[in-house]
């Protein structure tokens, strides 16, 4: 069973949409990658042969804006050029997060001037959320770090993986906690590749993962929170049951997920 960890509602001063300045960067660099990912590697004529004149596009993780508005019209641009004939082409763009996530205020900022059709697909993207050969583009920025759950093992004081003030496995020494994490890392990622090898037809994949550097917040979150148990103002078991649910693979993991994926299809 998975947990709901939706960003921040709203546009208020702690909202995501007024906090997610490093989430742009990171998507704003990696645009020409993207750019030259559709150029080089998307098949036209695969596409074409299971589309008329609509191309789906999926971005899973969209939060509230903006930064999904602004990789989905590069996407959509990046498709345009790539095709050519653009007048015959309409383009249906599926935004994607937990059913707790702000859709309202999602919607409420849509661009004006977008060239596609805007429609929220509630659920959590590590299971299949449309229907089998339906996708043509799926497209995931500086989400994939987030688990579908903590790792159970956080959780029992019994076990070698629980570790006492700290809410990751960054800054920790115990080799249990990280395993915990790869562990449950490599699960989510092994669902997630299999409802999406079942969605797409005949396009791709792009997945732009957060950079390791973003552990150092979390580590910095961290000595906060010790720091007010130190000073009387927050209970220690607190923070003793609070785990962070997240891992920020290397592009090596990466590839362990996926040629994972691939082993066991070729034994079907």
């Amino acid at each position: 069973m998975t947990t709901s960890f939706p960003t921040n509602a709203g546009d208020g001063p702690y909202s995501y949409f007024k906090n997610s300045h490093l989430q742009r960067e990171v998507l704003d660099n990696s645009k020409e990658m993207v750019r030259d990912a559709i150029t080089r590697k998307l098949d036209i004529k695969k596409i074409m042969l299971s589309s008329s004149n609509t191309l789906c596009i999926a971005d899973f993780g969209c939060s509230i804006g903006p930064n999904t508005f602004i990789a989905m019209q590069h996407v959509v641009q990046s498709l345009k050029e790539k095709f050519h004939n653009t007048n015959i082409l309409e383009f249906q763009v599926f935004f994607n997060d937990h059913v707790t996530n702000d859709f309202n205020a999602l919607f409420r900022s849509l661009p004006i001037d977008r060239s596609y059709y805007a429609f929220g697909v509630p659920g959590t993207f590590h299971g299949k959320l449309f229907p089998s050969r339906s996708i043509h583009f799926a497209h995931c920025c500086t989400a994939i770090h987030w688990l579908s759950k903590c790792p159970e093992e956080l959780l029992d004081e019994k076990s070698p993986a629980w570790y006492k003030g700290l809410i990751h496995y960054v800054g920790t020494s115990n080799v249990e906690v990280l395993n915990a994490y790869v562990a449950q890392f490599e699960k989510d990622m092994e669902m997630l590749l299999n409802a999406r090898a079942d969605e797409i037809v005949g396009g791709m994949m792009v997945v732009i993962i957060s950079p390791q550097s973003s552990e150092c917040l979390v580590k910095f979150f961290g000595s906060s929170l010790m720091d007010l148990v130190s000073e009387g103002k927050l209970d220690e078991s607190l923070v003793d049951s609070f785990n962070v649910p997240t891992y920020f693979p290397s592009p090596k993991d990466m590839t362990k997920a996926v040629e994972k994926i691939i082993v066991l299809a070729s034994r079907e």
